[in-house]
């Protein structure tokens, strides 16, 4: 059975891979994003102005189902443009259910993972409701922020009797992620490993990393179980979670660079230690079934970025 669905965000780096499995799956998919772009199927729009919003319903008609994904990513960029963040993750979110609360089309919301804070032990989903607040302390705006876009879906739920489901990626890396200084460490240490720059690698500190491939296609199941009310993990095994410094030297390793370029701090203030994920849930509802392993990710995200910024 095939849909018609609205991806928010579309135009960045987990919506280009989510359109392309949607679409290869027969399904009608449309992308917004807030800037302009020449890609199929796709309009300008910003989330925090309702305005533009309904004029994506008004040229599109309804959507059986909409991936929220546009939200402004990452702890530092969320301290340096805070603004940015809290328009587009809270406000964004907030007009993106009134519209569901009118239209009934079925939600799935981009949580994070950040939102369980350093929580100390392993991260099923069962811990952000039994949990007292100290336990999950969200270390940043950004992680607030996404807290705060779950409870607007579940009072959405309670009040108005919508359909949504909430996914909490984990470290998800992979083609079409461009660099900045905000992206999460995999594509940093690529893109300067491969302009033979250094990198910092910040000691004791632990990772589990997801290739977006993977991920776009457990997303992509949940049109086939859609379940209103559940959060998922979404991340790669269990048995590939190893620390930042092992994850370093794979993609030295990749691209051949020498180990010089690696410069080790201590452990970084207010930020998670370590991402010890359950993702039976996954599993059992949307068959999560990972397939690409760290050295294979990281490999074919460097063969892209080599491509990309034209580098030999």
């Amino acid at each position: 059975m095939t849909h018609k669905i609205l991806i928010t965000g579309g135009g960045g780096f987990i919506g280009t891979n989510l359109y392309n499995e949607l679409v290869s799956r027969g399904n009608e998919v449309i992308r917004s994003d807030y800037y302009n772009s020449n890609k199929s199927n796709f309009i300008r729009c910003d989330v925090s102005n309702l305005r533009q919003i309904e004029e994506v319903f008004k040229k599109f008609g309804d959507f059986d189902y909409v991936y929220h994904l546009a939200a402004e990513y990452g702890r530092w960029n969320g301290e340096d443009f805070y603004e940015n963040l809290w328009s587009t993750n809270a406000i964004g979110t907030k007009n993106i259910i009134r519209m569901q609360e009118k239209l009934k089309f079925k939600l799935i919301f981009f949580s994070s993972a950040e939102v369980y804070g350093d929580f100390e032990g392993e991260m099923s989903e069962k811990v952000m409701l039994q949990n007292p607040i100290s336990d999950t302390y969200q270390m940043n705006d950004y992680a607030i922020s996404k807290w705060a876009g779950e409870l607007m879906c579940l009072n959405s739920i309670k009040m108005f009797k919508t359909e949504t489901v909430i996914v909490r990626p984990v470290n998800c890396y992979g083609p079409f992620e461009h660099y900045t200084p905000y992206r999460g460490f995999i594509p940093k240490f690529i893109y300067l490993l491969l302009n033979d720059k250094k990198i910092i690698v910040h000691k004791g500190h632990k990772r589990i990393i997801d290739y977006v491939e993977d991920t776009c296609k457990t997303f992509s199941n949940i049109t086939e179980n859609f379940i209103s009310g559940e959060a998922y993990n979404v991340g790669g095994k269990q048995e590939w979670q190893m620390s930042i410094e092992e994850y370093a030297k794979i993609i030295l390793k990749s691209l051949n660079k020498p180990n010089d370029l690696i410069e080790f701090h201590e452990a970084e203030d207010n930020t998670t230690v370590q991402k010890q994920m359950n993702f039976g849930k996954a599993i059992n509802d949307l068959n999560h079934n990972p397939q690409v392993d760290p050295e294979k990710g990281i490999y074919l995200t460097s063969k892209w970025m080599k491509k990309f910024y034209n580098i030999s």
